[in-house]
């Protein structure tokens, strides 16, 4: 990873009053703790460190909520720069202008952006490989998102393949494609194939890949959500060991940190937590 962009808690919920106004509201489980969470984070990006070139931080911004801890939804990556979306998550609307703003400051070059009717939510983008890209289509990202998303690909020749995804606990619920699959290293996914549309498994098998199961007693702790740090490493939240062991069994280094503050009050694991930036077509 070349450049990983963060928001620390401190800049994504401004103060204990501020997480106490909208904890509920956004459909956390319970009330996170500002001063353990800011000791959790700064161990996960800690772990970060030696894998990247360049860690960046998005600063406060009035526009955004606690959610915008959770940077991969904002902005998905394309070939020449950042596609900024559309969230389908109301409360979480001010997200992508916060991160425009950024990217002016920051030098990041933006590709394009997501309008109205369009929604997208990068939990919902997963690439496949250098030419081909999965797009959730689920109660965040909608038909129209992955419309305008994969006009923005195809000038780079680039393939979208649209993924119906399951009702599963409705429409309150935080279901990303990436929260049934996750690459973990060249040609291997971990995935929970459950929640897998068949004709979208079939192609992964036919495309080469390798699937790493998520038992089933640990699917609701966010085994599935993994993050791949470099070719045969990558970063779990702690606590799946089952799902560990499938990893380590598979060939790959399993690093953990504790998230019980940023990652399981909030459901967005090491995935949801860091949005990687590539190079891009100059």
């Amino acid at each position: 990873m070349r450049r990983i962009i963060l928001k620390h808690p401190r800049e994504a919920w401004l103060g204990a009053a501020n997480i106490r106004r909208q904890w509920q509201a956004l459909g956390y489980t319970a009330e996170p703790d500002l001063e353990r969470a800011c000791a959790e984070y700064d161990a996960f990006v800690e772990v970060l460190r030696p894998f990247a070139d360049e860690i960046r931080f998005l600063p406060a911004d009035e526009r955004t909520g606690l959610d915008s801890i959770y940077v991969r939804d904002a902005a998905c990556q394309a070939p020449r720069g950042l596609v900024l979306g559309r969230m389908g998550k109301e409360l979480r609307r001010g997200e992508p202008a916060a991160v425009r703003a950024f990217c002016e400051t920051a030098g990041l070059p933006v590709a394009g952006e997501i309008r109205e009717p369009g929604t997208l939510e990068g939990g919902d983008v997963v690439w496949l490989d250098g030419r081909t890209v999965a797009v959730g289509l689920g109660y965040r990202t909608n038909a129209e998102g992955l419309r305008q998303f994969a006009e923005i690909l195809s000038r780079d020749g680039v393939e979208s393949i649209g993924v119906p995804l399951p009702h599963w606990d409705g429409p309150g619920d935080v279901l990303h494609l990436m929260s049934m699959l996750s690459p973990v290293d060249s040609k291997k996914l971990l995935v929970y194939s459950r929640l897998l549309v068949v004709p979208f498994r079939r192609r992964l098998l036919e495309m080469g890949f390798e699937l790493i199961e998520v038992p089933d007693e640990e699917y609701a702790s966010m085994a599935t959500n993994v993050l791949a740090l470099a070719p045969g490493t990558c970063l779990a939240l702690a606590g799946n060991p089952l799902t560990a062991a499938r990893l380590e069994k598979a060939g790959l280094e399993v690093l953990t940190y504790e998230g019980d503050e940023i990652s399981r009050k909030g459901a967005g694991g090491p995935t949801c937590l860091t949005r990687p930036v590539r190079g891009v077509v100059r």
